[in-house]
């Protein structure tokens, strides 16, 4: 399984970054990716990125505290809170950090045997958004690369 190749960020310039991709995979599999964490932290993050969950609590109000180590060793904690699971159409949480305040919208939508993974990043402020979307942009494309990766894998 992998992408399809044919879909590209979506850059707003207001105070939401979205991006998306058709997986050659059904629905509850790409959802599975996300809602198992021994799967998730095999593929979450950009390229390189590792990362060890502290904790995992998949429900609306649950906890979701990990570190992501980068390529140069580099340990970044983040905590974030899960908003909304409704499986297996959507998945919300907002991210803590006090430096990236933002709610993240996943939406997986069924397109024939395929899925259309939707990922829609609302910061508190269009300059926020601005500060980071190239970055954010490039980084959605690698965390997509590896997902398609791990939905291989798991076939």
């Amino acid at each position: 399984m992998s992408e399809t190749g044919n879909d590209q960020p979506v850059a707003s310039g207001g105070p939401e970054i979205v991006s998306e991709r058709v997986f050659a995979a059904p629905r509850l599999l790409v959802y599975q990716a996300f809602s198992d964490p021994g799967i998730l932290a095999q593929w979450w993050g950009p390229s390189g990125f590792t990362n060890t969950f502290q904790e995992f609590d998949f429900r609306a109000g649950g906890a979701w505290r990990f570190v992501m180590r980068g390529p140069d060793g580099t340990e970044y904690p983040i905590a974030k809170a899960f908003v909304a699971v409704v499986p297996p159409e959507r998945i919300s949480l907002q991210n803590l950090e006090p430096t990236h305040r933002f709610l993240m919208t996943m939406t997986f939508a069924e397109e024939a045997d395929q899925t259309r993974l939707t990922w829609i990043m609302r910061f508190e402020s269009a300059q926020e958004a601005q500060q980071v979307r190239e970055a954010v942009i490039e980084a959605n494309e690698q965390n997509f690369d590896r997902l398609a990766a791990q939905l291989t894998a798991m076939a």
